[in-house]
């Protein structure tokens, strides 16, 4: 058992008073919790590199639009405008990189964790368990099934939540394509909303532990990336700390 999955039993530990044998699901919302808390002044960083860019997507586009014959007078003038602003078209993109590693780990520990962390159950089902197995055992509406059921509920609802935000997202901020836009990008923005249910057909397939963090953390994103774009504080001005 990795170190990381030693520290999940000691705090499933001290929850088992409070919460008996779901203290290790327990735990693994908690520990989800608190690394994503720790991690957030990264996705602050990043929120502010997305709205430098956004501010500066008009001008860009202009200059795309005036030297798009002319490659070498394009890249300086892109240049000294991110220089000029105090960012660059990769601000907040370091930070969601660094964000990367841990969440792998994460992801690693509750998917494939031998020892004990995996032997546990939430209401009955087990931590180790698939939603085939739960199937298999009780069929959809079985004890176990319905674990699952309610975990697909919420990854689902976080899901469509995102994608209603997105869609409106990009309505808001629809502008012509640049010339210098990559061809199918307008269409490759209609699918991206798509993606955040790819996390549903994940939770599907991996043990029940995987999904709950999936669950977790996608909740977590959701949430966390809609107050940082209403945040009046995520000062653009800020945006240079960030490349």
């Amino acid at each position: 058992m990795s170190v990381f999955a030693h520290f999940v039993m000691s705090v499933a530990s001290l929850l088992g008073p409070l919460l008996g044998a779901s203290a290790t699901a327990a735990a693994i919302v908690a520990i989800t919790v608190a690394v994503r808390l720790a991690l957030h002044p990264l996705a602050r960083a990043a929120a502010r590199g997305e709205k430098a860019r956004a501010a500066l997507a008009p001008r860009v586009a202009e200059l795309n639009r005036k030297h798009k014959k002319n490659p070498e007078r394009l890249r300086k003038a892109l240049a000294d405008l991110y220089a000029k602003e105090g960012t660059s078209p990769f601000a907040g993109f370091v930070p969601m990189l660094v964000q990367l590693p841990v969440f792998f780990l994460m992801y690693r520990v509750f998917s494939s964790s031998g020892g004990d962390l995996l032997d546990h159950t939430l209401f009955g089902a087990p931590l180790g368990g698939r939603w085939k197995d739960a199937l298999a055992d009780g069929g959809v509406a079985g004890p176990h099934g319905a674990v699952f059921l309610g975990l697909f509920a919420v990854i689902a609802a976080v899901a469509g939540w995102t994608y209603l935000r997105a869609r409106k997202a990009a309505a808001t901020a629809a502008m012509p394509a640049a010339p210098g836009a990559a061809p199918g990008a307008a269409a490759m923005a209609k699918i991206l909303p798509l993606l955040s249910f790819g996390t549903l057909l994940t939770a599907a397939y991996v043990p029940l532990a995987a999904g709950l963090y999936l669950a977790t953390t996608t909740a977590w994103s959701a949430a966390e990336r809609a107050w940082l774009q209403r945040a009046p504080h995520v000062a653009l001005n800020a945006a240079k700390s960030t490349s």
